[in-house]
């Protein structure tokens, strides 16, 4: 039976719908889906950093492996959707496959070194239009995935599944992050058919607010993946002790319904028991949502905007409490300042390395060298100004994993290393 929430518009491809193989057994969503697993640049996730650095021991979690339990989770919240709520039927339902896609794609943008590398980045690139996670994955899947310069021409509704930020980088004034690059309003256009955002959705927080279902989907399994399991790698990783949550809890004024959200935690550590733990707060975020429906200016173009997740408060309330353990205990700590102020310096290093041969237009009478790969060179080659080919080395960086972006600048700075094998 025919799926009647999705139409037509929905699976419009960005640069059309080429003709395809007729006895192709997928749909436009399985599609989406299969040539998101099947690149180099999801395969590098496994090497880039979602809490520590990736390879430093076996059982942490990677941006891979993250991007897998957000899968997971997110087609769990869409299978319990399609069963129980009275909004959705047997002919009428959220497509899991979407939903996966977009959960799949979500971090595939991110940079190496985690978050620290995004701020790098966007600090190194803010004069040439800023560098965001969500914006770069965007361009990952219209732009470059397959190749220089060659997207996946994926359809309008995994672009929405994914669009977290619909404001353009410079609408709003002193841009830290959530917005995607100038040049992408065009997919942005096409995202609402040349629908203009009405006045009440002003580029910032509100504009970035509007996302379609399986997009909010994707959100809350992400909440879920990364507040639970930062949780249990920081406990694996001795960072988030007994003595250390207790003293944490003694410095805030902390309500009866936090107090309870961390002495369970407590329990679980003293009982050996975080995995256990961690597994049976996952299924009950995810029976925390519910479907509710909610007009917005495309729910007469696509059913996907006609209704949001409503989140059980007192699960967003437990959520958050996991986020503040985990930025204090784990992200603010000296041990993992220090390592992004490593990760800082080196992508700084390799950006002014890659600037000074590539982008500006006035090199003196410098010697010039050979940096980067002949594909990359000849992109460069053809940008007609230094915003765009400060995007290309943003490109090349971007991508780097976290052991490549190391031997890379090794390579370029460090005189007692010498290998020529390594891939940049």
């Amino acid at each position: 039976m025919e799926n009647q929430f999705y139409t037509k518009f929905d699976c419009e491809r960005v640069e059309g719908n080429l003709p395809g193989n007729s006895d192709d057994y997928r749909t436009p969503f399985q599609i989406d889906r299969d040539r998101i697993i099947h690149t180099s640049a999801f395969r590098r996730l496994q090497n880039k950093t979602q809490v520590f650095f990736s390879g430093e021991y076996d059982f942490y979690r990677t941006r891979l492996t993250h991007s897998i339990e957000v899968a997971q989770i997110g087609r769990s919240i869409c299978n319990r959707l399609n069963r129980t709520s009275d909004l959705l039927g047997s002919d009428y339902f959220i497509d899991s496959d979407l939903v996966e896609a977009a959960c799949l794609a979500h971090d595939i943008g991110h940079p190496p070194f985690g978050h620290a590398g995004e701020r790098t980045l966007h600090r190194l690139m803010r004069p040439y239009g800023g560098f965001e996670g969500n914006a770069q994955t965007l361009r990952i899947l219209t732009r470059i995935l397959f190749g220089l310069d060659r997207g996946m021409n994926p359809t309008r509704a995994l672009i929405d599944g994914v669009l977290k930020y619909k404001t353009l980088f410079g609408e709003v004034e002193n841009q830290k992050n959530h917005f995607l690059y100038r040049e992408q309003s065009d997919v942005l256009n096409f995202m609402t058919e040349g629908t203009a955002f009405p006045d009440e959705l002003a580029p910032g927080k509100k504009r970035n607010a509007f996302r379609s279902i399986e997009c909010r989907i994707m959100d809350w399994a992400d909440d879920t993946a990364y507040s639970l399991n930062d949780i249990a790698d920081g406990i694996e990783a001795g960072f988030i002790t007994v003595d250390a949550v207790e003293r944490w809890a003694e410095s805030r004024d902390l309500d009866s319904g936090d107090a309870a959200v961390v002495g369970e935690l407590l329990s679980a550590i003293r009982k050996s028991r975080v995995e256990s733990t961690v597994g049976k707060k996952i299924g009950a975020f995810i029976a925390a949502a519910d479907l509710v429906e909610h007009d917005s200016f495309l729910s007469d173009k696509t059913n996907r905007h006609r209704y949001r997740l409503q989140i059980d408060p007192a699960v967003e309330k437990e959520c958050s409490v996991y986020k503040s353990l985990s930025l204090d205990l784990v992200f603010r700590t000296r041990q993992l300042q220090q390592l992004d102020r490593k990760s800082d310096f080196l992508l700084e290093r390799l950006f002014d390395a890659f600037a000074e041969e590539y982008v500006v237009e006035d090199r003196g009478e410098k010697a010039s060298f050979i940096l980067l790969p002949e594909d990359d060179e000849k992109l460069i080659s053809t940008q007609s100004s230094e915003a765009e080919r400060a995007r290309i080395i943003c490109d090349v960086l971007a991508r780097m994993t976290d052991g490549i972006a190391t031997r890379t600048y090794k390579r370029l700075f460090d005189a007692d290393f010498g290998s020529i094998v390594d891939l940049v």
